[in-house]
């Protein structure tokens, strides 16, 4: 009778091999909560990008005959005390919200980062003098300090995004150097340096690469926040200046109508509270998604 057994084993395929970006996807958009995330960020980058397209009326357009009207057919979500549209107030309010989260976390993480890296790879007097540069950031809150710095430096988006960065930076810093030292004794490490790898090349082709993942959860977190420092700053008059449309601004300018149009603070509020929650979900998935030990199981 023939044997059949290696017939059998030929035929049989491989089982297939599953590519590391389907499964980090997998494992980060299992829950509906991180998908709702995800979908809240996309919709409110569109309108963002397009808010010339969707929004109704030109942002700073004013009609003073048509002061605080309710909402209605022509303003969907009434207009404010100077007659604007309050729904393109708020779409456009997203513009800014999204353009300072992104730069003043990529700004922070970047610095941070590289900052982190120098004093976990070289240790000694170097990490001594960074470390307590950071120690004396993180003496103060981040919010404190974060206002601290703007109130010294005025108003406008750039100070706004030198502040929230200067405020995020120390966590990206600290969080590096602690990476870098539990990596740096790994053996990719050592073969890499008895290789003739040079200090840049370990640093920047080894050990950053192999760091990246709990700073991308933190980024995608921090988004969140610094969206609310930049509300924060606006709404206290120190952050964006008007006539820019921020949610800031809105909820500052709105709180006075209050009882008679409670719209007009609350909307924006909802907005600010939407996409905060959004990035926290999808940073919560991040993580989920980024874990060796959940990596591993799918």
């Amino acid at each position: 009778m023939p044997d059949n057994t290696n017939a059998l084993a030929i035929t049989e395929k491989p089982p297939k091999r599953v590519s590391e970006l389907r499964r980090t996807l997998r494992v980060m958009f299992d829950r509906p909560v991180v998908i709702g995330g995800a979908v809240v960020i996309v919709f409110m980058v569109i309108l963002a990008i397009f808010a010339p397209l969707i929004a109704p009326y030109p942002p700073n357009d004013q009609n003073l005959m048509a002061t605080l009207q309710s909402p209605s057919h022509a303003h969907w979500l009434g207009t404010d005390e100077l007659g604007r549209d309050f729904l393109t107030r708020v779409i456009y309010g997203a513009q800014i919200s999204l353009l300072v989260g992104v730069v003043a976390v990529s700004l922070a993480g970047a610095v941070g980062m590289v900052l982190g890296l120098i004093a976990g790879y070289f240790g000694g007097w170097v990490s001594n003098i960074i470390m307590r540069f950071i120690d004396a950031l993180l003496a103060l809150p981040p919010m404190v300090l974060m206002l601290a710095i703007a109130a010294m430096l005025g108003g406008g988006l750039k100070t706004v995004l030198i502040a929230i960065g200067i405020a995020m930076m120390p966590t990206y810093c600290r969080l590096m150097c602690g990476q870098v030292l539990s990596l740096k004794g790994n053996d990719y490490v050592t073969a890499a340096r008895a290789g003739g790898a040079g200090n840049l090349r370990i640093m920047f082709r080894h050990l950053l690469p192999n760091s990246l993942a709990p700073m991308m959860v933190l980024m995608s977190v921090n988004l969140g926040t610094a969206i609310l420092m930049e509300a924060t700053l606006s709404y206290l008059g120190i952050g964006i200046l008007p006539p820019a449309a921020t949610w800031g601004i809105e909820v500052s300018s709105g709180q006075r109508f209050i009882l008679s149009h409670p719209i007009l603070p609350f909307a924006p509020c909802i907005a600010i509270t939407i996409l905060v929650l959004a990035f926290n979900m999808v940073g919560d998935g991040l993580r989920d998604a980024l874990d060796p030990r959940l990596r591993g199981t799918l």
